[in-house]
This record gives structure tokens, C-alpha cells and sequence, in this order.
């Protein structure tokens, strides 16, 4: 008896200790790492086998944060308090007046909305505001994956290289044509990820007379805007003013991807939306941390030592984006040539016929077999919105010394090319990256 009560006891503490089962959201099942996520963490992996690895993977700004907004930040790393909802009151004033200094935008504090990441804030709006996903390919990683999570309908609108991968236009008028009346939300990212295109001024005039006509709400996803390599880039809110949300932050521009900042900028007439994800927020993450966002109020101010910062950084990226151009088409790939940001998106497609002799039929296999035998780390097409048979890949010029290359440029006139030495010197790694590709595809 007391055998059968000891077994009794053990049966009950295992039932007790035992996992529960799993049921997992079927939105989540089978949702795999973010391909930018995973490729940086499967780099710093190989790298700790002590394997040569050359990431042009993940898209993070080669260069430091400004010097005087890194001095903000260490002069507020006291600052330990919960800070409201939608953003410390003198950010949102700046991130306003950058807005109407740089775009000609009206806009005041009371229509920003702060958060941790302009990725949280895009995840907040689809779960707030009830209409389909509009998302023009190739695009970002992961608009789509946000949309699946929480249910929304995605419709995807193919762009083509010979286009210069944009959304035409018509295409847009094509979609809402169908349903007039669906609400929508159509992503404009630009200069773009995966490609580094942009549009041109009557490009995006047309776009913002085709929705405004819909009534399509717009998010502009312009966090690359600062990277323009001509320092030349305009809001597509200046011709929509009443429908678009410009969404931006200090990763890319400011060299802060860690820092995790991101502001949303609504019209007047959409703050409806910006309180109903604020209440969203305050149950999610809070706030925003408070050193960041004090520092962050020196970056959206600008000033000499910022705009010097940025048009030394874009005369960097501009050279290196041309040079890594001339150099994939004279390895026989097709490429469009970038206007901003720090990407191209190669077609591998000429090598077709050898690549399949090789076993390689997708672009997965392709940058697979690529990190294998080179070491050079690459995305494929296939993680930004293309059929894995079309054999294209992102490639993330950004594998050198940001710091090192800014005071080498500073240091050079304004006007002087950066040719090729300062590449050889300054950006090595993706010069030897670049050599690896073509002789890998001309053995």
C-alpha cells in the first residue's frame, strides 16, 4: 500500500512538472528569424569559429553616431524615468521642426509619435488600423511577416528592374480600382531596401494624386531618406499631405541601429490613429528609454557638425555604391545603379546555365552556397518578396571601417572624387568581397 501511494505521489509530480502542450498561434507557425536577423547572427557565429567572413548581410550603418549626440547621451544616462507614451515633449518638437527645416512639412510636436524602432511602431499601426497591406517588391524583410502575425491581408505589387524597380503609378490605380473603397495601407520605402533606388519628383507627384484620389493611407518609410547620395531626397508627403505618415529614426542615418528609435510623423487630421496607437503602446512597451530619447533630440536638431557628418557619409556611399556597380557588371551581373542608401540588388541570372550545373536553382541556394565557399554574406531575393527561382540577392555594402573612412574624407576637399585608391584603402573588405563574387562566378 504505502508502494502504491509513493507511486501515486511520483505520477502526480510529474503530471505536475510536465510541458504543457503547445498551440501556437497559427499566424506564428512555421514564422522563421527575420533573413537580415538571421544572416547576422549566423556571421557572428562562423566568426567565432574563426572562419573569414565579409558581411554584407545585415543593413547597419558602417558609420559611428555623431560625436555630439553620443556626448547628449552620456550627459543623460541618469535619466531613469518613464517618459510619456508618445515621446519626450522636446523630441517630438524636434523631429517636427526637422520635418518642416528639411521637407517643407507642417507639423508640430503634438503629431509625432516616438517608439522603440520604426519597426514597432509599423507592427502597432497594422494592429491598429484595420485595411489591407499594400507592399510593391522587392521590399523590406519585414512588412510582410508583420502582417502575417496579426492577420492582415497582404497584396503585392511586382515591380521590375527596368523600372528601376518603383511602383508605377498605374499599377497602384490597377489595385484600387478594383475595391475603391478598401482601405488600404501602401508602403513607399525609399531609397529603397533591397535595390537603393528612389523616385523622382514627378514619379511621386502621380503616386500621391492616385491616392489621394483612393483615399490610400500612405506610410513613407523614409529612414534612408538622409542617405540620399546626392543629399537630395523629398517626402512624398509634400504632395499628400493629408494621408501620408513619414516613418523614420536614427539607425540609418545616425549610425544607431542599437539604439532602438523610430519616429512616426501623422497629419493633423490622423491623430485618431496616432492616440489609438499610443493606448496600444502604453500596454505594450511604455515608453521609449529616456537616455536615448534625450540624446536623440541633438541628432533631429542638426547643426554644422551633423550636416558635415552626413555629407561626408554620403560622398562615401556614393563612391563605394558606384565602384561596387562598375564592379558586379563588369563580372557579368545585371544591377541597377543606387541613388541612396547602402544596397544593390545584383541579378545573377547571366550565370544561369553554370550556376545550375552546380546544383544551385534558387537564389537560398545561391548566397548558401556563396557563404560556404567564399565567405561572403549576402540575402536572397527570395527574403524580399521575389520567387526563389529568380536568382537576385541583397547586397549591404557595409563591411569597413565607418570611422576610419569619414576622418580619411574629412580631411580631403569637398569637391575631390573618392576614386579608387581611397576604396582600396578605406573600404577593403568590400572591395575583397566584390573579387571573391567574381571569381567565384569566373572561376
Amino acid at each position: 500500500m504505502r508502494e502504491k501511494r509513493a507511486e501515486t505521489k511520483r505520477t502526480k509530480i510529474r503530471a505536475r512538472n510536465r510541458t504543457p502542450d503547445i498551440h501556437l498561434n497559427l499566424n506564428v507557425r512555421g514564422l522563421a528569424y527575420s533573413a537580415t536577423i538571421a544572416i547576422n547572427e549566423r556571421c557572428n557565429r562562423l566568426r567565432q569559429e574563426n572562419r573569414e567572413v565579409f558581411k554584407l548581410g545585415l543593413g547597419q550603418s558602417p558609420f559611428p553616431v555623431p560625436r555630439s549626440v553620443i556626448e547628449q547621451l552620456q550627459a543623460n544616462a541618469h535619466r531613469k524615468e518613464y517618459l510619456p507614451v508618445k515621446g519626450l515633449t522636446e523630441l517630438r518638437n524636434a523631429v517636427a521642426d526637422y520635418h518642416h527645416r528639411t521637407q517643407g512639412i507642417a507639423c508640430a510636436a503634438g503629431d509625432v509619435l516616438i517608439g522603440p524602432g520604426s519597426k514597432q511602431l509599423m507592427f502597432l499601426l497594422q494592429l491598429v488600423y484595420y485595411g489591407d497591406l499594400v507592399i510593391p517588391t522587392p521590399t523590406w524583410v519585414s512588412y510582410a511577416p508583420q502582417a502575417r502575425i496579426i492577420g492582415r491581408q497582404i497584396r503585392w505589387l511586382p515591380t521590375r528592374a527596368e523600372e528601376g524597380w518603383r511602383l508605377l503609378p498605374d499599377q497602384l490605380k490597377g489595385l484600387c480600382r478594383e475595391d475603391p473603397d478598401r482601405p488600404r495601407i501602401v508602403v513607399l520605402n525609399y531609397p529603397n531596401n533591397p535595390t537603393g533606388g528612389t523616385y523622382h519628383l514627378d514619379e511621386l507627384k502621380k503616386l500621391a494624386k492616385v491616392a489621394r484620389k483612393y483615399r490610400v493611407l500612405l506610410l513613407s518609410d523614409e529612414i534612408y531618406g538622409e542617405l540620399h547620395h546626392k543629399g537630395q531626397h523629398v517626402s512624398i508627403a509634400r504632395f499628400y499631405p493629408e494621408g501620408t505618415i513619414v516613418s523614420g529614426g536614427l539607425s540609418k542615418w545616425c549610425g544607431a541601429g542599437g539604439w532602438r528609435l523610430g519616429t512616426f510623423t501623422f497629419p493633423r487630421s490622423m491623430s485618431w490613429l496616432l492616440e489609438a496607437m499610443a493606448a496600444v503602446a502604453s500596454e505594450t512597451y511604455t515608453s521609449t528609454s529616456a537616455p536615448i530619447q534625450y540624446a536623440a533630440v541633438r541628432a533631429f536638431q542638426g547643426g554644422l557638425r551633423i550636416e558635415r557628418y552626413l555629407l561626408h557619409s554620403r560622398r562615401i556611399l556614393s563612391a563605394l555604391g558606384r565602384w561596387c556597380h562598375r564592379d558586379l557588371r563588369k563580372a557579368g551581373l545585371l544591377v541597377e545603379r543606387p541613388a541612396g542608401a547602402f544596397y544593390l540588388f545584383p541579378n545573377f541570372s547571366p550565370f544561369l546555365k553554370q550556376l545550375r550545373s552546380r546544383g544551385i536553382k534558387t537564389s537560398d541556394d545561391l548566397c548558401e552556397r556563396l557563404l560556404e565557399e567564399t565567405g561572403v554574406a549576402i540575402i536572397p531575393g527570395s527574403a524580399f518578396g521575389l520567387p526563389p527561382q529568380v536568382l537576385t540577392a541583397r547586397l549591404a555594402y557595409v563591411d569597413f571601417d565607418g570611422a576610419r573612412a569619414l576622418a580619411a574624407a574629412e580631411v580631403l576637399p569637398k569637391d575631390a572624387p573618392l576614386g579608387k585608391d581611397f576604396i582600396s584603402s578605406y573600404c577593403e573588405r568590400v572591395r575583397i568581397a566584390l573579387e571573391r563574387i567574381g571569381n567565384w562566378l569566373n572561376p
